[in-house]
């Protein structure tokens, strides 16, 4: 097992820079507590500016003020170590102290998507054994809603924006005795919407988070430049992308946070005006800068890609209009989250997300759970210090999933003769026709070639005669003729024949998840 990490090439410097930024936030032989970063960050960076949203802006020393204030309110609330505490709010200033305002009481974050459904958010309250809620003031209104509902038997407290203390001046000396759990203690649950069932809490300690936090560090931070970084945070801050790539990481280092409220192009452009160095986005993100065509871009450094594959229609597209290059990369909830990124290997076809990082190792198998060879297309499966502790409540899932400290990821993917980790896609989505093997990500890539098409689904539909059909839902620019057929035509020039859809639907738009994937759940219903 994990014979093939030996395939992977990771420079000497990249093992160097991890290993020294671990001793670096190590004390009595453990990673220093995800909860304390913000303290060290107010110790080292006191003055230099943490915030900015819009035309407002705070350094270290009030953003942690701000927060201890928050904390001792917590505690007056009677909200207690352990506790969980679930944090409703969108992009903000408001969520980052109160981000750290819970952990520095030693409670556990619940993050929510603030935009699930009634009966979705119900669900999580319930399942996560929350006892209190931290809501931003303009959604203030959905929770009041649902208070009379069974699953808020529990919750007890509900604080807001309000609660923040901004009119107390800020204290020179700020002394405050953060609670610390234990490093292999649940620190931070994370409801995945799966593509079927219930969502799931993947359950992710402070070593968990401090590991990866530092594995991203010494793949994309300059250390010469690491206090002039300036993240450019557009990401939605539920998601664990965003927490990792613009709130631990920046936070750590005492970079800058540009935080932008909406996914929209006027706060998109007003945030780059501040002049990012790292921009952190999903394929239909870069997809938009492609349709703004002129944003301003030249302060940034790196552009990296997460959350979904990357179409090669956007990376071709953005490397046209812009003459930059998109990092693609790789990474999942279970693993807090991002497990590679393809940084400085440009010429690589948009599959191929790089090395693994430090400290994370990587083997592909078969459905026998046997190592592969390289070249062969298998699932993915990962072992390393920042691989969750399980799912929350749900012990038979996290098994399956979990087994000798190595994780299923239920991806797909291979490595290639350099040692270079390819994604083909998930094994759910994974489409068997008469015993061969269909990967939608592959046909889906061909189909965004075709310049009337911008977004590019592909499904399986059970069929009685072959197990499984491909069916192709594409989004569309326009109205084409006789685009089906074209389509088709398409198809036939670069895929054997039994991977060519045998339906193209096009609609307007195809659903989207609020991290900017394609819903092929919804579409397996239509």
């Amino acid at each position: 097992m994990g014979r093939f990490f030996n395939f992977f090439k990771r420079t000497n410097r990249e093992e160097d820079s991890f290993n020294r930024v671990k001793k670096e936030f190590t004390e009595n032989g453990n990673l220093v507590y995800a909860g304390t970063i913000l303290k060290l960050a107010y110790k080292k960076f006191s003055d230099k500016i943490a915030l900015v949203c819009d035309d407002e802006k705070i350094d270290y020393k009030e953003f942690y003020f701000r927060s201890v204030l928050l904390s001792n309110k917590l505690k007056e609330f009677g909200i207690k170590s352990r506790d969980k505490v679930i944090l409703y709010s969108g992009n903000s200033i408001e969520f980052h102290i109160a981000y750290f305002a819970i952990w520095q009481i030693g409670a556990i974050i619940v993050p929510l998507n603030i935009f699930l459904h009634e009966k979705e958010l119900l669900y999580v309250v319930e399942n996560s054994d929350a006892t209190s809620i931290f809501v931003s003031k303009e959604l203030k209104e959905k929770i009041e809603k649902l208070k009379s509902e069974k699953q808020f038997e529990d919750i007890k407290t509900v604080l807001t924006d309000d609660d923040i203390d901004w009119k107390t001046p800020v204290s020179k000396n700020i002394e405050f005795k953060t609670i610390d759990l234990d490093p292999e203690e649940l620190c931070l649950i994370l409801y995945t919407s799966g593509t079927t069932g219930k969502p799931k809490g993947v359950m992710l300690s402070s070593k968990n988070i401090m590991t990866n936090t530092l594995q991203n560090y010494a793949r994309i931070i300059s250390t010469n430049k690491r206090e002039t970084e300036r993240f450019f945070s557009v990401l939605p801050l539920f998601h664990v992308f965003a927490q990792n790539t613009c709130l631990w990481t920046p936070i750590l280092i005492g970079a800058q946070i540009i935080v932008v409220k909406k996914i929209d192009r006027r706060s998109i452009l007003k945030g780059l005006k501040k002049e990012p160095t790292l921009f952190f986005g999903f394929p239909a993100l870069y997809g938009l800068l492609c349709l703004l065509k002129t944003a301003p871009l030249d302060s940034i450094r790196m552009f990296i890609s997460g959350a979904d594959a990357m179409p090669d229609k956007i990376r071709m597209f953005f490397s046209l209009i812009y003459g930059r290059k998109i990092c693609a990369g790789y990474g999942l909830t279970e693993a807090a989250p991002v497990v590679s990124v393809n940084h400085d290997h440009e010429n690589l076809a948009t599959q191929f997300v790089g090395f693994t990082y430090a400290g994370i190792d990587c083997d592909i198998r078969n459905d026998d759970e046997k190592s592969l060879p390289k070249d062969q297309i298998g699932t993915l499966w990962l072992k390393g210090d920042n691989i969750m502790m399980g799912y929350y409540k749900a012990e038979q899932a996290t098994q399956k999933i979990l087994k000798d400290g190595w994780l299923n990821t239920g991806d797909l993917g291979y490595i290639n003769n350099q040692g270079y980790l390819a994604i083909s896609g998930r094994s759910k989505d994974l489409i068997i026709h008469k015993g061969f093997n269909i990967y939608p990500q592959e046909i889906e890539n061909v189909l965004l070639s075709h310049p009337a098409v911008y977004q590019a689904a592909v499904i399986g539909k059970d069929d009685d005669s072959s197990g499984q059909i491909p069916i192709a839902f594409l989004g569309v620019k326009g109205k084409n003729e006789n685009l089906d057929i074209i389509l088709r035509d398409l198809c036939s020039s670069n895929l054997a024949s039994y991977k060519i859809p045998r339906k193209f639907i096009c609609l307007e738009k195809l659903p989207m998840s609020a991290t900017g994937k394609i819903d092929k759940k919804q579409l397996q219903q239509l």
